[in-house]
């Protein structure tokens, strides 16, 4: 279900206030940059505001969400507002052609046209210099709503011409509610909800049997490493390797393990409120006494370095090996 402005004010107040100003005002820009992590809204808030533009009628800013251009939106065939994704694994300059082509054309039900490019920083050179020559000639009733995960990623050239709105990350909490509403066991709710910030991830993840294993290898390391440390580098041979196969997966097999320190860390400082692991609460508190905050907070320097050389063309059974050599040291 589409959300409402009132919903999606709630969860992004300052980027609704913003476009709201805009819109009573008549000074809508020519192009925005909607930037922020997954799942914090982006998207949605794309097509409210394409709603809002097109509606046919609006109660204020608001879209009302019954007329026909309304309705055409929330199915993605409104002939005026158009929607670019990367072709495999980039955007390419054949994309933005096609896009530049169409609005050529006069807007079938109105002079307004609207462009959403998802995943902006994922074009190819080419592609971004194509678009660069649009948001440069503007038509006064063309708009673009550029979404990205990676500002940085973007030629400044973009950015310059654009109007960027950040996307603030949302407290697991709101995640957190809304699996356990659609029926995720409380539990895995709060682990899933500081994993990602995106219900459907979360949603693949909660059903996916390899992350349910996953969950439980990572567990077993954590204890090894606790209480078997020598057989550290035999479980990573035999058994993490084996399940966590590519950078992807290991950047999940290390989140984890990355809450589980954290968690000790957080009862260390008297935030036991904060454990996401809260059926593993007794036994963390138990290793929350046993080694020190120091050592606690040098184990997550460790793993957060694991993660960022993750990018690089490292042999991940050699990263992990590393790791669990290194968190031996402490």
């Amino acid at each position: 279900m589409n959300k409402t402005w009132a919903q999606l004010e709630e969860l992004q107040p300052q980027v609704l206030k913003i476009l709201n100003n805009a819109l009573v005002k008549d000074r809508v820009a020519h192009a925005y940059i909607f930037e922020g992590n997954r799942g914090t809204g982006k998207k949605e808030v794309s097509v409210l505001f394409a709603k809002s533009l097109l509606c046919q009628d609006n109660r204020g800013v608001y879209p009302c969400n019954e007329c026909i251009n309304c309705k055409r939106i929330d199915s993605g065939n409104h002939p005026d507002m158009h929607v670019v994704e990367p072709d495999g694994n980039s955007i390419k300059k054949e994309q933005i052609q096609q896009l530049q082509s169409e609005f050529v054309k006069a807007g079938v039900e109105s002079n307004r046209k609207i462009y959403v490019i998802e995943h902006v920083d994922r074009m190819t050179v080419n592609a971004a210099n194509s678009l660069l020559k649009f948001l440069e000639e503007p038509n006064s009733e063309t708009y673009a709503i550029l979404l990205t995960e990676n500002p940085q990623k973007l030629l400044n050239t973009i950015i310059s011409r654009c109007q960027v709105l950040s996307f603030r990350t949302l407290p697991p909490i709101h995640l957190q509610t809304r699996l356990i509403n659609e029926g995720v066991d409380e539990s895995s709710a709060i682990i899933l909800s500081n994993l990602t910030n995106s219900m459907e991830e979360a949603l693949q993840l909660n059903n996916d049997e390899w992350f349910g294993l996953g969950r439980k290898l990572v567990i077993q390391l954590y204890e090894v490493l606790m209480n078997r440390p020598h057989q550290a580098l035999l479980f990573i041979h035999e058994n993490w390797v084996k399940h966590f196969t590519d950078k992807a997966q290991n950047e999940v097999g290390l989140n984890l393990l990355l809450l589980l320190y954290r968690d000790i860390l957080h009862i260390q400082i008297d935030q036991e409120e904060k454990v996401v692991f809260s059926y593993k609460k007794e036994e963390l508190k138990k290793d929350a006494l046993q080694q020190s905050q120091k050592k606690t907070v040098r184990s997550l320097e460790l793993i957060l370095e694991a993660k960022n050389k993750l990018n690089s063309n490292m042999n991940l059974q050699l990263l992990m090996e590393q790791l669990v050599l290194d968190l031996q040291e402490g």
